[in-house]
């Protein structure tokens, strides 16, 4: 059993490729399962990563705050404002704009700690850098929103920062608290937690997806386009950041990952729940799951052949 979750683990992105091409192709293998259940899915996976994290994780925050501080003002401004400039640049519909918008404004996605462990990054940066960006996604992730979709549609923040809390951090804290109460429990599941995670996002990227494939069909190659852009972008000012400020190579490509792999199943959520009159703004982080999973994979590829200097 641990050998197959390894193999679920170790190619998610192929899976997730194969089940959003499946949903396309074939809306009614997904259709069936309504938009509600991608919250608690996306619990389900914060659960997870509640069950993985460590009191070790939190105390690097506070031993390394310079490291931590420049990877999470990378994360909230770098990919914002290039989700903005790039619906500015391909004139993107209000409802696709504010999909991208809102990949842009989540925190960085758990799948980014396994991208940079076999990056050869440096893991302790990055899943810092993704528990501190999480706990903070409450207050800036729906204040990024207002303030760059604030003149398109109407923004409820304050529903958003709930949605977030009970999606994201309730989970989490839940959690921290079974490993901390039922240590053996939680031991004995963590090994088929990536697994599990990898086929929980696949299924939700399957979800929105089938909903929305006639929408992807028709107008769906733009949208592809913005994605690809935004992320690689990400990928490429996150690790020209460490550049510049003349970091170590491992922590280049934590920060380059971390910035680059957003929480887009996030993304999704909040769009569902927040701008139903918008269906199309579910759109952006479908893709985005799909795509950084891709481009995550080519990245580790990437970093992990070259020599650390």
């Amino acid at each position: 059993m641990k050998k197959i979750c390894h193999y679920i683990s170790e190619y998610m992105g192929a899976l997730v490729l194969a089940v959003a091409a499946v949903s396309l192709l074939w809306p009614a293998s997904f259709s069936w399962v309504d938009t509600w259940a991608i919250n608690p899915m996306l619990g389900v996976i914060m659960f997870g990563m509640g069950l993985t994290l460590s009191p070790t994780d939190f105390r690097i925050v506070l031993s390394r705050p310079k490291d931590i501080l420049i990877g999470c003002l990378a994360q909230f401004t770098v990919m914002p404002l290039l989700a903005l400039g790039l619906t500015w640049a391909f004139s993107l519909p209000k409802e696709l704009a504010l999909g991208v918008i809102l990949v842009g404004c989540c925190p960085g996605g758990t799948a980014s700690n396994v991208i940079t462990y076999l990056a050869k990054g440096d893991l302790a940066l990055s899943v810092g850098m993704t528990a501190t960006s999480t706990l903070l996604a409450p207050l800036l992730t729906p204040l990024l929103v207002w303030l760059m979709a604030g003149t398109m549609v109407e923004v409820d923040t304050v529903g958003m920062l709930l949605s977030i809390v009970y999606v994201v951090i309730a989970p989490i804290v839940v959690g921290l608290l079974c490993q901390r109460f039922l240590p053996k429990l939680t031991q004995s599941v963590v090994p088929y937690l990536p697994a599990f995670s990898s086929i929980a996002i696949a299924l939700t990227v399957g979800i929105v997806v089938s909903h929305n494939a006639d929408r992807l069909l028709v107008g769906g190659f733009v949208v592809v386009i913005v994605v690809m852009l935004h992320n690689l972008f990400g990928l490429g000012i996150g690790y020209l950041i460490g550049r510049l400020l003349g970091l170590a190579e491992p922590k280049k490509r934590a920060i380059s990952i971390e910035v680059g792999m957003q929480n887009s199943g996030l993304a999704s959520a909040l769009a569902t729940l927040h701008f139903a009159a918008y269906p199309l703004a579910t759109i952006p982080g479908a893709i985005f799951s799909v795509w950084h999973n891709i481009s995550g994979a080519l990245v580790a590829r990437l970093y992990s052949a070259e020599r650390n200097v």
